[in-house]
């Protein structure tokens, strides 16, 4: 074989590893689509790495879009290019785990063995299970809890949809300035008191008393469907279908490049049926992110039809504009001075050192009234807990301020 017909086999063979390291890596959850494989074999070439370490940081370089997909990519290189010893870690990982003295092992990714392995766990048969496996085990709604959506299987993904169908959103009540009927209400309904005093003649004149109506208000949720939010909007998404079927007065749009209302699609009460029509309605769907320009339309053509009677507005972004924050300031303090409340919904948070550099996030701290993390099931219910309390006056001081 001549030196041309050797280059030619050993590209062949690049080529066709590095596409089966791509499958493993979509398998897993990472979006990466035909053009980066090519940029991949491209850059391998052009490279020529000979060492294993200029392989890892070229291949990183091209098929990895966020940090977060990182100790993924991380555990299927190393396992992909034989790693004798993940392997063993990744077959343990198949294993009922105690805990004693020794080391605890690395976690690994769940989506990675189902990609690998592609086989579903055998079910214990009754005759084995006995009485220390229910003391060494605990509930897998616990574990779901806590865990990151983006870091989920299907099978989890498919059992915390159904625990988000359980979940509601209780708002407190307001009060407004109609009137009800009341025993010891402190003013008279004058109305109902001349209606009453009809059915005598006018002779006697009974006091209807009356006490201001307090009713929930209305709840407006403004979710972002960029790229980088794509984990996070789809299982929020499930949320606000049991919102929305479980109370009246909600209202709840999208925007990515562009404003989408999506309140008569969430409607139906076939959840499959909804995200479907929604699918169907959205058009800037995993696209960039215009914030600014979003929130300028929302403001001029929706916010006096839904944003009356003390409305509560949640905004689920991470805050990463592609515009860079440019007149972002503007609308969102107009959409502050608007409703009641203005809560922002950051997955982002669930980062310990999260600190506000990206022009959009400093843009939009100053006017909200509260600052909460929306990244695992928990998260949704300390949202429900922190609603049914009063409204704080100021934001809380944090140290990523």
């Amino acid at each position: 074989m001549n030196a041309a017909a050797a280059r030619a086999d050993r590209e062949g063979r690049l080529a066709e590893n590095v596409v089966h390291f791509a499958r493993l890596l979509r398998a897993a959850g990472l979006r990466i689509g035909p053009d980066r494989v090519l940029d991949c074999v491209r850059a391998l070439e052009l490279a020529g790495c000979e060492r294993r370490e200029d392989w890892y940081w070229t291949m990183s370089a091209v098929l990895l879009s966020r940090e977060e997909q990182r100790p993924i990519f991380d555990q299927a290189f190393r396992l992909f290019w034989r790693d004798p010893r993940l392997v063993e870690r990744m077959m343990h990982a198949l294993l009922p785990k105690t805990y004693g003295r020794t080391e605890r092992p690395r976690e690994q990714s769940q989506r990675l063995t189902d990609a690998l392995f592609g086989r579903k766990k055998p079910e214990p048969r009754e005759e084995r299970r006995i009485e220390t496996d229910a003391r060494l085990t605990f509930s897998s709604r616990e574990v779901l809890q806590r865990m990151d959506f983006d870091t989920m299987s299907a099978a989890e993904l498919a059992e915390a949809k159904k625990m988000l169908a359980e979940l509601r959103l209780p708002l407190p009540m307001v009060r407004t300035r109609r009137l009800a009927p009341c025993a010891r209400g402190p003013r008279v309904h004058m109305r109902a008191t001349l209606r009453r005093s009809l059915r005598a003649g006018g002779d006697l004149i009974p006091l209807v008393r009356a006490a201001p109506l307090e009713v929930h208000p209305p709840l407006v949720v403004l979710c972002d469907i960029s790229g980088s939010m794509n984990p996070y909007a789809r299982m929020f998404l499930h949320f606000l279908h049991a919102i929305t079927n479980d109370r009246d007065r909600v209202s709840v749009f999208v925007f990515g490049t562009r404003l989408t209302n999506i309140t008569r699609q969430l409607r139906h009460r076939d959840v499959d049926v909804a995200m479907a029509r929604v699918a169907d309605a959205i058009k800037d769907w995993s696209g960039g992110t215009r914030i600014g320009a979003c929130l300028r339309e929302f403001n001029w053509r929706w916010s006096r039809r839904v944003l009356g009677q003390n409305a509560c507005v949640l905004l689920v972004s991470d805050g990463l504009d592609r515009e860079a924050g440019e007149g972002l300031a503007e609308e969102m303090e107009r959409l502050h001075k608007s409703c009641r409340e203005l809560v922002w919904l950051n997955p982002l948070l669930r980062y310990e050192k999260f600190e506000a550099r990206p022009a959009g996030v400093r843009a939009m701290l100053p006017h909200v009234d509260r600052v909460l993390p929306v990244h695992n099931l928990k998260s949704l219910g300390d949202l429900a807990h922190a609603l049914a309390q009063p409204a704080p006056r100021h934001l809380e001081k944090r140290a990523w301020k």
